[in-house]
């Protein structure tokens, strides 16, 4: 079965058109390494939680609008070799590709799939 990564922040809603962008140019970087999919979904009805929720997970800020993204890889193999590939991809690299949001709110985590539809 593959393996997916999953990817949540919070991008400033003025800054949606420069995410797309940014989305575009890392899913070829992706797919280039191994990756079977790359997707980027724009918050559209994401509620605040009393306990949890993604808004709070990524400490969203009025301002800003939930994203929630994931990348299929063939294997868990393949995708520890990519992300060590994608790292050193100068397309990849803050200074030429900043991310436009606070990656310092980003949570992500790489799963197995266990059942597929």
């Amino acid at each position: 079965m593959t393996y997916v990564d999953g990817i949540v922040c919070a991008v400033p809603t003025a800054r949606r058109d420069e995410y797309v962008k940014y989305a575009q140019s890392v899913a070829p970087v992706c797919k280039a390494h191994g990756a079977l999919a790359v997707v980027d979904c724009w918050g559209d009805d994401v509620p605040e939680g009393q306990l949890t929720s993604f808004p709070m997970a990524v400490k969203c800020e009025p301002h800003e609008t939930v994203v929630f993204s994931w990348i299929v890889w063939p294997s868990r193999e393949v995708r520890d070799a990519a992300w060590q590939k994608m790292m050193d991809d100068a397309r990849m690299k803050p200074e030429t590709n900043p991310m436009p949001f606070d990656g310092k709110r980003m949570i992500f985590g790489g799963f197995r799939t266990i059942s597929e539809a």
